[in-house]
């Protein structure tokens, strides 16, 4: 009985071993070595999509959803394949943005508003601007005009800041962990996985809505366990998949789009209230 159980076993993980191949085998990923000429500045992309999803969407059979991956500081932008690669098994076209290069200064850690930092995020928010009008051109296959924004750690603030300045295009945040930037900022759906706060991973004040909050506006809140430094690639895989899997899981069950009221970010320029 015990052999006949560990042989059971041996083949749920060989089909499981074969159908993340299959997925890897079937997702493209490329690296785009892209230049904004009207900032003197290189924003490289690594684009992932579905093969036969691509094909589709070339001959004018569908159009495809369009996620933007930011990823967090120290971080690059191929380091969050996990996601990537589920989000384009699932159809989307996704782009993961580097945001940061070796000539960008270090990240604040101090100062008014969100330690310092408005000025990454507006650099952010100027990447993916930039990344996206390049892509409507190489790429007319998707739908640029409703977002999915993704990010990790500084990513995540970056992704709810830009989300919160684009109302109108954004329809899904999801972060891994922002600190910085309060959720309620966006307009879209919300979707925001948190790490244990160890050491001082610790969201600043208003960051994460309260509960009820989070009921009457419909944010999505779900505790990982999981240290912040292991929400992307060098985490264990066993909190990859289950970031991944629950993701997933959530995309196939979400709740209505709530009526909620976006904060305009220009309200958050340095110096005001915050």
């Amino acid at each position: 009985m015990k052999r006949k159980l560990k042989i059971a076993a041996c083949v749920i993980v060989g089909l499981v071993a074969i159908v993340f191949g299959a997925t890897k085998l079937a997702v493209r990923h490329e690296r785009m070595p892209l230049f904004d000429t009207a900032r003197n500045r290189s924003v490289p992309v690594d684009l992932y999509v579905r093969r036969d999803k691509e094909m589709k969407a070339m001959a004018g059979m569908e159009v495809l959803p369009v996620a933007i991956v930011s990823h967090g500081n120290t971080v690059g932008s191929h380091q969050y394949s996990f996601l990537a690669n589920m989000l384009a098994a699932r159809g989307y076209l996704v782009a993961s943005v580097q945001h940061d290069l070796p000539t960008d200064p270090p990240l604040s850690m101090k100062g008014y508003p969100y330690v310092g930092r408005l000025p990454s995020y507006e650099r952010g928010v100027a990447n993916i601007d930039f990344v996206v009008s390049q892509l409507r051109q190489s790429a007319p296959i998707a739908d640029y005009d409703h977002l999915t924004m993704v990010g990790h750690s500084q990513g995540g603030d970056i992704s709810v800041f830009y989300a919160a300045g684009h109302p109108d295009s954004v329809v899904r945040v999801v972060t891994l962990d922002n600190l910085r930037v309060p959720l309620e900022f966006a307009k879209g759906k919300i979707i925001s996985f948190r790490s244990n706060g160890a050491d001082y991973y610790k969201p600043d004040a208003g960051v994460i809505p309260s509960e009820a909050d989070c009921e009457k506006e419909g944010i999505q809140v779900v505790m990982t366990g999981a240290h912040h430094t292991n929400l992307e690639d060098r985490g264990p895989d066993d909190v990859k998949d289950r970031v991944a899997a629950k993701l997933a899981e959530m995309l196939d069950n979400e709740k209505p789009m709530p009526k909620r009221t976006p904060v305009i970010t220009a309200q958050y320029s340095p110096g005001a209230p915050y």
